[in-house]
């Protein structure tokens, strides 16, 4: 199942919590080899998930972690502004309607539907927030896998060639995507609805 999480409940889920870092030390410390730093836990952590960002993870049945993202608004700080700014022609990113994606991660053995179920959560969170887009910085390994989803960005910038190219794109959100992420993934409209909803229902009545 999705769940949507901000930083500062995800104590309520210490497996979920604990299984996701670890997760993406092993992601990307460990089988892509970037410069992050992983504690002592052989937790990946960095400065941003100190700002209560919002999390989309796939939880497991047994209530470990799947596969997630990392969301925050652009009228703070981002990664995308602070290090890649240059793929922007140093231009910052920055409107209440875009927010930026980061640490797109999957768990060792994840099933094959979860990058989908990511990607669907992601479109449930800009569609239901009233966003227009998000903004992230990716590489070539993951063109493959948007085209494959059918939601590719909208590439601003790049650097570097081939296997070494790092771009940072725009998604656009609209209901049509959904139906295509629905389909691949074979999570129904209703239960794609309820997940955001039951995230989120509290603000809705607040």
């Amino acid at each position: 199942m999705l769940r949507y999480l901000y930083a500062d409940a995800l104590s309520t889920y210490p497996k979920l919590r604990d299984t996701m870092f670890r997760d993406r030390a092993a992601q990307f410390k460990g089988r892509l080899g970037w410069d992050v730093h992983v504690n002592r836990a052989g937790e990946e952590r960095d400065e941003y998930d100190l700002m209560n960002p919002l999390y989309v993870i796939w939880q497991q049945p047994d209530g470990s972690h799947g596969g997630s993202m990392r969301f925050l608004p652009t009228v703070g700080r981002t990664m995308v502004n602070d290090h890649f700014s240059d793929l922007s022609d140093g231009q910052n990113i920055e409107s209440p309607l875009i927010w930026e994606c980061t640490r797109f991660c999957l768990a060792p053995g994840a099933a094959a539907k979860v990058s989908g179920a990511l990607m669907l959560g992601g479109l449930e969170l800009g569609l239901g927030h009233h966003l227009t887009h998000a903004v992230g910085v990716f590489d070539h390994r993951m063109v493959r896998v948007y085209r494959r989803l059918g939601w590719g960005p909208t590439v601003m910038g790049s650097t570097g060639q081939g296997r070494d190219a790092i771009s940072v794109g725009l998604w656009e959100f609209t209901p049509e995507i959904r139906t295509g992420l629905l389909q691949r993934t074979g999570i129904g409209r209703d239960v794609s609805q309820h997940w955001y909803d039951r995230a989120f229902s509290a603000c809705k009545s607040a």
